[in-house]
């Protein structure tokens, strides 16, 4: 049987061993459990709460020769029985008519294709961007020249958005899914230690190898991936795809529809031909850009050049007036970078790479914006997205993609007076913005959350609101705008056979509960299905 220690305390500088001796220790105190061995780290956190004296605290794992406990025994000495769930492959008797499509190649399409591939399905993923190499070249090329490419960026592309940011795979869901998840990233080049931290992130530059890694799984069991290829339509059994080598169409067993949550041109499709796509809450913001050092210090005081703690992360909310504001994204040592998609539209986010060791830390500061703010349609949902983005291009004047910033002191002010110099912006490598009054492109319900949540994070951390602190907007692309509506067998509703998957269709919100959702969909699919035999 194995079991979980919780909960065990220890100063941040200590060694994993007193961890395992305490969660020994209170194996031997607990009854009925028999031998303990294979003890080894299950979680690792940092509690902050107290600058002076932060520890460590770790869950540890271990095999017990007893077969059966009492559960409210266990309980009491902070013991639970470890069960993790194995995912059910289970095939199905139903034919499948052609071969499995997959519309898009990021955190949702990618774990839906390697399931469906390496159990023998042979799926064919359309991704609208390029391969990895060419996605890179097409990114440092935009930030060179200010050209954009619609079709490779940093939205789309293989690995999705989640591609081009800190790699995080923080998630509330709950699902058993998550720790096959964890180890199938391991399995494809992640860090290991992502398995045993409480907070895991991979970094950018660790996950360009994960989604390479991916890609040739994909191909090495049978399945295809076709990248510059775009879905332009949907017909019953078919989608039109579009490619450097013009218009075909493609037959599909089953469509899986994991475009990410920037593919607009996919939601007008669907509402054009009468799918059922509702609107949704989303949130609208800033990033926030603070030094490192400063944040580190914030949180651990004496302890922040520990390489046990690592650099400091936050995640604060509040809620006044009916309306949510929260930090979201934290980025250490990382940087605001460039994600729009479409010419014309300014949008920011965060990345950072696996070391953290950049000079600013970076996270959204981001309100929540319910249907009834922007017309409750999914149409209204898109468009006020997109006039913010397209309201902050425009101000910026004649250079292509600069961004605004305003100080948080001029923001709370209602002035545009004060250039950063402490903290210099770090988006699209520094020195790409313009000083802007953020109350004159943001909703003003948006800016008045905004005051308020600088105010109450000020007060939880200190430094967070300081006046030289810059803010650079906007940041809008934190979730998809709507829900492309599925039912209990995960297909779209009154669409048989196509299944919405992940955060594009409304069903996710970051890059873990993204890839359980494709897990899930795939779980579906073979279910339903034998693999296609053409």
């Amino acid at each position: 049987m194995r079991i979980i220690v919780e909960n065990i305390k220890i100063p941040a500088f200590a060694p994993d061993d007193e961890a395992i001796a305490e969660a020994l220790a209170r194996i031997k105190r607990c009854r009925g459990l028999g031998e303990a061995r294979s003890l080894s780290i299950y979680r690792r956190s940092v509690d902050a709460r107290r600058r002076d004296d932060v520890k460590l605290v770790c869950s540890v794992a271990a095999e017990v020769t007893a077969s059966r406990a009492d559960e409210a025994a266990l309980a009491a000495h902070g013991i639970k029985i470890l069960r993790e769930r194995a995912l059910d492959f289970a095939r199905g008797t139903e034919k499948l008519r052609a071969r499995p499509v997959i519309a898009g190649f990021g955190p949702a399409g990618m774990f839906c294709a390697l399931a469906l591939a390496e159990n023998g399905y042979a799926p064919i993923v359309l991704e609208r961007g390029s391969d990895l190499d060419g996605r890179v070249r097409a990114v440092e090329a935009f930030y060179a020249t200010g050209e954009l490419d619609e079709r490779s960026n940093i939205q789309f592309g293989a690995g999705g958005a989640g591609a081009f940011s800190d790699g995080k795979l923080m998630t509330r869901i709950g699902d058993g899914r998550c720790g096959y998840v964890l180890r199938r990233l391991v399995s494809l080049g992640a860090p290991e230690e992502i398995l045993v931290r409480a907070k895991p992130h991979i970094g950018t530059d660790k996950l360009r190898t994960v989604v390479a890694a991916a890609d040739a799984a994909v191909r090495r069991n049978g399945g295809e991936i076709r990248y510059l290829s775009r879905v332009s339509g949907i017909n019953a059994g078919s989608v039109k795809v579009e490619s450097p080598d013009g218009e075909s169409s493609l037959p599909y067993g089953a469509l899986v529809l994991a475009t990410g949550h920037s593919a607009r041109d996919i939601y007008e499709h669907l509402l054009a031909d009468g799918w059922r796509v509702e609107p949704k809450s989303y949130s609208v913001g800033v990033r926030i850009e603070h030094l490192r050092a400063d944040i580190d210090e914030a949180l651990y005081g004496r302890f922040c050049a520990d390489p046990r703690v690592g650099h400091a992360e936050y995640a604060m909310s509040t809620h006044r007036g009916g309306r949510g504001v929260y930090t979201f994204c934290m980025c250490p040592g990382g940087e605001v970078v460039a994600a729009a998609s479409e010419r014309g539209g300014v949008v920011v986010n965060g990345m950072s790479r696996f070391a953290r060791d950049g000079v600013n830390s970076n996270a959204a500061v981001a309100v929540t914006v319910q249907p009834d703010d922007y017309g409750a349609t999914p149409y209204a949902a898109m468009d006020f997205r997109r006039e913010i983005e397209r309201a902050a291009y425009a101000s910026c004047g004649r250079r292509a993609f600069d961004a605004p910033v305003q100080t948080v002191g001029d923001f709370l002010a209602g002035r545009c007076a004060t250039e950063p110099n402490r903290i210099a912006p770090s988006y699209m490598g520094g020195g790409r913005y313009v000083l802007r009054d953020l109350n004159t492109l943001l909703p003003a319900f948006v800016c008045d959350a905004l005051k308020i949540g600088l105010a109450d994070f000020g007060r939880a951390l200190r430094g967070f609101d300081a006046p030289d602190v810059p803010l650079t907007a906007p940041e809008t692309r934190t979730s998809s705008p709507v829900r492309i509506v599925r039912g209990d067998t995960y297909e779209a509703e009154g669409r048989e056979r196509v299944y919405p998957c992940g955060e594009g269709a409304g069903y996710a919100g970051g890059i873990m509960s993204a890839a359980v959702d494709g897990l899930r969909v795939a779980e579906a699919i073979m279910a339903r299905y034998a693999p296609f035999e053409g």
